[in-house]
């Protein structure tokens, strides 16, 4: 019989309806029932695409008598990290502070009121390398509830005390300058790796905002080695294994320093970031590779990730079948020889595997090799590898396919837009914009509410119950502001406009200028989350401030810029010590130096030279600027007011920190203009 979980819309949620564990969403209801009961909590906290969830609750919360302990003695409440990220925050705060570690699954246990008392990540069914078995962990957390409570209380009082004073000092209410953002690139050259891209060690992930913000300091300063530290790591990336070889699309990371083995999971999020990287890299180099991974990223977006009502789906599961009804990580990714012979032959095989570096003991498990690139030299027949790529594409495609998680989360589809919106616009590919218009509209129609409140999340059409948090507004704002600089339609300013009010309203401290990542009337945790630095995406605090900072440029909105330039000390104090972790931050702070710049186009839209400004406009590397297209008597966008044609002829306009250069007609003069 399925529990609680049954009702909720949150895909890895729905895969715990069926346990035997009597689980609770996280809800008032499930406090109180703790209250009543007497009963410790067992928050569990995962996503649906991560592999170790998926052990553990094979292991335990699929096995009766485990389940019937946990039923007897605790309330159970299961929280996807994807659409509680506050919840998530929160708790994961406390288990790195009190073990140096975190990750997902994430085990804690609470009192009835909230307050984290103990804390793990995933526990095997029996005693392992030191570790505990959950059996252990759960009869030691009931025996010290049992017996000794006012220690647990004690200890959950101390733990919620010491979270609460680990408030974050803003640092410096100075924006950073030229030195702070020198001191950063020095930081970043000292991690990398020259040997092969990317920063530090294993595992390694791919630096996606560290990498915009060495394109931009590059467009700014004309610093080579920030160019050649971000082109180096997108060859390396775009080579190794973490891309997938024959569809396109990034897996998570990579558990070893040379990119060759992936955890096989897919974001949207990395996905999106990405995609907007290649593209801006293409953009600063001409790069073929670029272009490449550019398009096949959007396309796989696109193909693999749109939802049926115009949405983008969160992630693929990194497990799937492998023929035999075992879920087996990699399984529809990797391939060894004698599967390569049976799709190609035995010539076509022998070149496959020289191509792809497939070898007989393989570089992943069981002789099965992840697919690369590793030949940077040679000459390779490429109608002959097209159709290899083609005819391993076709047969993978019969093999069980990995999960998708279809929950729509705001945040990662703006950075969807943003990025197909440019791609498509790059490459003069409207299908991408169309793809990035209809899942603003999606967010529009489904996730914006009357009062211009965000929804988290949204699953086959259907709103989720949880409030977006600061990153949600940020990135979805993001991305609208991407589409008003692309298609011309001021509407997606506005929206933008309604969003970014609120982050100055509901999510803004209002003496000091810090952002927290829930709104002031969120619900109450044991501490409101606030964290600046960018982990997988881009923070709501760093993302705040770089759509803060657009939006002011678009609209001369100064409270919108005086909030951007506020939050950007954090990354003067954080950006020359760990710049690997701010890495958007940093980037908007290249904006805030070069003015950002504001590029007006007025013409006819219609018009092939007005289109030829426009690209020229979007093809600026100059860091952050902003471009609004238009007839000469729109009022679609602030920056066209009172732009005229100049002899009749379609017109740009480039401004910066309050000064403009004069108008012109002649694109090779805009692009100069652009450069300086």
């Amino acid at each position: 019989m399925p529990n609680r979980l049954a009702h909720e819309t949150s895909p890895y949620l729905l895969q715990h309806a069926d346990n035997p564990v009597d689980w609770w969403p996280w809800s008032a209801d499930a406090f109180e029932e703790a209250r009543k009961s007497g009963k410790p909590v067992l928050l569990s906290v995962g996503y649906s695409s991560c592999h170790w969830c998926h052990v553990m609750a094979h292991e335990s919360f699929e096995d009766q008598e485990t389940a019937d302990y946990l039923n007897a003695h605790f309330v159970s409440v299961k929280v996807d990290r994807e659409e509680r990220p506050d919840v998530d925050a929160v708790y994961m705060e406390a288990v790195q502070a009190a073990t140096g570690q975190g990750g997902w699954p994430m085990t804690v246990f609470l009192t009835p009121d909230a307050e984290p008392f103990y804390f793990g990540t995933y526990f095997p069914p029996a005693p392992r390398q030191g570790s505990p078995s959950f059996r252990q962990v759960l009869e030691g957390v009931h025996s010290a509830w049992t017996d000794r409570r006012d220690e647990v209380a004690e200890v959950a009082e101390k733990i919620v005390r010491d979270l609460a004073g680990r408030e974050i000092a803003f640092g410096d209410t100075q924006v950073p300058g030229e030195e702070d953002l020198a001191g950063a690139l020095l930081g970043l050259t000292r991690d990398y790796d020259a040997g092969h891209g990317g920063f530090g060690g294993a595992p390694k992930f791919p630096p996606s905002m560290a990498i915009e913000f060495l394109l931009r300091h590059h467009a700014r300063t004309g610093a080579e080695g920030a160019l050649q530290m971000a082109a180096d790591t997108c060859e390396r990336m775009a080579r190794g294994g973490i891309y997938d070889q024959l569809a396109g699309g990034f897996a998570r990371y990579s558990v070893d320093r040379e990119w060759v083995v992936p955890h096989f999971e897919k974001m949207l999020y990395d996905n999106a970031l990405l995609c907007r990287v290649y593209a801006h890299l293409w953009r600063s180099t001409g790069s073929d590779l670029a272009r490449r991974v550019a398009l096949e990223t959007a396309d796989f977006m696109v193909r693999e990730l749109r939802t049926n009502e115009g949405g983008f789906a969160s992630a693929l599961d990194a497990d799937s079948d492998d023929g035999t009804g075992k879920h087996v990580e990699g399984a529809y990714y990797v391939w060894t020889p004698a599967q390569l012979r049976e799709v190609l032959g035995e010539q076509d095989a022998e070149l496959a595997a020289d191509y792809f570096g497939v070898t007989e003991e393989g570089t992943f498990e069981e002789g099965a090799s992840v697919l690369q690139l590793p030949q940077s030299e040679g000459v390779f027949d490429a109608e002959r590898i097209a159709s290899i790529r083609a005819r391993l594409l076709a047969a993978r495609g019969e093999r069980p396919a990995p999960g998708r998680d279809d929950k729509v989360v705001a945040a990662w589809n703006g950075l969807a837009v943003a990025a197909l919106a440019e791609t498509g616009a790059y490459f003069d590919r409207p299908d991408l914009i169309e793809a990035a218009l209809g899942a603003a509209d999606l967010l529009v129609r489904l996730h914006l509410d009357e009062h211009a409140r965000l929804a988290r999340t949204s699953k086959d059409g259907r709103v989720g119950a949880n409030a977006g948090v600061l990153e949600d507004y940020a990135d979805v704002s993001e991305g609208f502001l991407a589409l008003a600089s692309v298609t011309g339609e001021g509407v997606w300013l506005e929206f933008a406009g309604f969003l970014l009010d609120h982050v100055l309203v509901q999510f803004t401290d209002e003496e000091s200028g810090t952002l927290y990542d829930t709104a002031a009337d969120a619900e109450k945790l044991i501490r409101r989350p606030q964290d600046p630095t960018d982990n997988a995406t881009p923070s709501g605090w760093s993302a705040a401030a770089g759509a803060l900072l657009s939006y002011a440029a678009q609209t001369g909105a100064e409270p919108h810029r005086a909030a951007a330039e506020r939050a950007l000390g954090v990354v003067k104090a954080l950006g020359p010590r760990a710049p690997r972790f701010i890495g958007w931050g940093l980037a908007t702070a290249e904006a805030l130096l070069d003015g950002p710049r504001e590029v007006a186009v007025v013409g006819p839209v219609d018009d092939p030279a007005t289109k030829e400004l426009h690209r020229a406009a979007l093809l600026a590397t100059a860091p952050g600027a902003v471009v609004a297209m238009g007839a000469p008597d729109s009022d679609e966008l602030p920056l066209l007011a009172e732009r005229l044609l100049v002899s009749g002829e379609p017109t740009a306009y480039v401004c910066r920190n309050f000064t403009c250069d004069a108008p012109t007609t002649d694109v090779d003069r805009l692009r100069e203009a652009l450069k300086r």
